[in-house]
Order: C-alpha cells, then structure tokens, then sequence
C-alpha cells in the first residue's frame, strides 16, 4: 500500500461505518438469527454466534434484545429463514469486491447488486472471480504507538499465524479464523487492545484509486453497503480520503 497509510484507510473504514449505525442493528439481528440456528444458543460451542453477540454488545444493542433474538433462532420459532449469498465482481479500475449476503429473496438481491455494480461504474463477477485474491482469517488491529515486541510475543504464543507492522506504525496481528477468538482474548487479558478486531476477509495485495476514481469506487462501495441485504463488503482499493 506504498503511498498509503494502512492505519488511515482503516480509520476511514471504520468511521464510514460508524456513521451507518442506523442499519446496524438490522445486520447483527440477522447474523445472530443463522448462527443460532445454525449451531445452536450455546455460546460455549458457537464461536460464530459468540462473535456476533460480541458486535451486538458494540452496537450497544440491549442484552435482552440480545437474549431474544437468540432464544428466537434457536427455538426454530416462526420468522424469516435468511439464505447467505456471496457476490464478486469488480469496482474502478479492476478493483476486486467480495459482497457478503443474507437474504430471504435470492432474486431481489442478485437484482439489487447487480444494480448497484452496473450503475456505479463496476461488474458483477462469477463465483471464484476474485476471492483468491483474499484470505479469510482472523484480523486485529493496534494503532501506532502500540508495544511492537509485547503484541508479537503474545500473539505468536496464542496462534497467531503472523504478526506485520505497517510503515506507519500500526500493528496487524493476522490469525487462523478458528484461533482469532484465543489470539484476542490473550492479547486484551495483557491490556492489549485492538481498534480492529474482526474475522474478515483480508486482501493479499492493494490496488491504489485516487482522485476521481477513489471518489467513484468510495460510491461504489457505498451504494452497495447501504442495500438491505447486504451484511460485509471487502474490497482491495487503497484509496485517498
């Protein structure tokens, strides 16, 4: 990401995102819903409904809210049965996007991305188009400052599988998705902790936007993060602010 500061661009993600807290909810409740059902309400065994309780608490959505919507997945309760869909295709300038979905309408959601990529400037991709170019691990993120040799030395002893220090100062602690829940429940237990803290999927190499076309795939992204059944987008645009 020569040229680009890996801290700035995730504050900048970061902040965009906070600033689309209205649909957070939404997302969380939805997440919670196929964990639950899909490996049942004991958060001791479901470290994916774990995760998801973990970013409902974030959210600051209220435990019995919380409470409820699992009680509701597990119980099998009458609701909405939501279908995960993964979509790939390309932004400005050859840009691979990774979008992540759930749905109870297939065919809206491939009509509304489809939408999205074609009126903004990108394509919608095949299955397999771009997701080699991303790794699906465990990410944790420490601003500049942070105790280089304390974070390392811990997170390898927990399983991290490496431990990468950006030319600004920030800390990435890279883990096997299986070990990211170890890896950070280490790491804070030491007073350690991350800005960023995800199972998410991360790219292996950056494509620089800047000027015009950073502002048209900042469009891009936005237009398709703000679609209803949309829950991640990831991408692998070092952009300018």
């Amino acid at each position: 990401m020569a040229g680009h500061s890996k801290w700035a661009n995730i504050q900048h993600r970061k902040g965009r995102q906070d600033e689309k807290r209205g649909k957070v909810w939404t997302r969380i409740i939805r997440e919670i819903t196929v964990a639950a059902r899909q490996g049942g309400a004991d958060v001791s065994a479901n470290p994916r409904l774990r995760l998801a309780i973990d970013k409902a608490k974030a959210a600051n959505m209220p435990a019995d809210r919380i409470k409820y919507n699992v009680d509701k997945a597990s119980g099998n309760l009458e609701g909405v049965n939501y279908e995960e869909i993964r979509y790939e295709g390309y932004g400005i300038g050859g840009a691979a996007i990774i979008v992540d979905t759930m749905t109870d309408n297939r065919v809206r959601t491939v009509a509304d991305v489809r939408h999205a990529f074609s009126k903004y400037g990108g394509n919608l991709g095949t299955d397999g188009s771009v997701s080699f170019q991303f790794k699906h691990c465990g990410q944790l993120v420490f601003a500049p400052g942070t105790d280089e040799d304390r974070v390392m030395e811990l997170a390898l002893e927990a399983g991290a599988d490496d431990v990468v220090t950006g030319e600004d100062g920030s800390i990435e602690v890279l883990t096997p998705p299986h070990d990211f829940e170890s890896v950070k429940d280490r790491l804070q237990g030491a007073g350690l902790n991350a800005e960023i803290a995800e199972v998410t999927m991360r790219a292996e190499n950056t494509i620089e936007l800047t000027g015009e076309d950073a502002q048209r795939m900042q469009k891009l992204l936005d237009v398709l993060e703000d679609l209803d059944d949309v829950q991640e987008v990831f991408h692998n645009a070092a952009m300018d602010e």
